[in-house]
């Protein structure tokens, strides 16, 4: 149990808050349609273009756990059956993370979901989220889960409640700073102040 009151987190660290959410029953989608300038496909597993995206979407946001893997152990998530990845294309280019993993018998994670800076703003996140409520509940499954932390953009929580996400849990995270391990650079995520 922590206590109540503030907690030393210690240099070369980041901390950050996790709120775990679910949706136990399909979320009615917004209906919007696929933008006229953007396509929607499924992506088959590689390497390359799995850590463009990643890295493209995710740097603002300190996304790090992916980068810290290896490539034979990112890869045998990516070439899991059950793991599926998608993206939104514009103007030829890639522009979007969703993945889903149903590994997990009866469940999916919304495992990484994001658009890069071409797309914030574009209601492209809307019916991309429309996609993936439509692809997890199309299985088998009886829960649909993700989790966000407050090194996310400001707007995800609150994103995801309005697609029909219900928060359940929240945690606390303290892990080292990928910016000074070497896994993001330093001018990362200026939003999160660095502290050697």
């Amino acid at each position: 149990m922590i206590k109540d009151g503030l907690h030393d987190v210690p240099a070369g660290k980041v901390a950050m808050v996790v709120t775990h959410l679910e949706m136990l029953a399909p979320a009615p989608t917004s209906g919007k349609a696929e933008p006229h300038d953007i396509t929607f496909r499924r992506v088959e597993a590689d390497l390359a273009w799995y850590r463009d995206m990643f890295d493209r979407v995710g740097t603002d946001w300190l996304w790090y756990g992916r980068r810290r893997l290896e490539d034979c152990a990112l890869a045998s998530i990516l070439n899991d059956p059950d793991v599926a990845l998608y993206t939104l294309q514009k103007d030829g280019r890639d522009e979007a993370l969703l993945e889903l993993d149903f590994r997990t018998n009866g469940q999916c994670e919304l495992a990484y979901f994001g658009l890069t800076k071409a797309l914030i703003g574009t209601g492209a996140g809307r019916y991309l989220m429309d996609q993936a409520i439509r692809l997890a509940w199309a299985a088998p499954i009886k829960r649909f889960h993700v989790h966000t932390c407050t090194l996310d953009s400001a707007q995800a929580l609150d994103f995801y409640q309005r697609s029909g996400f219900t928060p359940y849990k929240r945690q606390v995270e303290v892990d080292n700073d990928p910016r000074l391990s070497g896994h993001l650079p330093t001018n990362a995520a200026p939003h999160v102040p660095l502290i050697r």
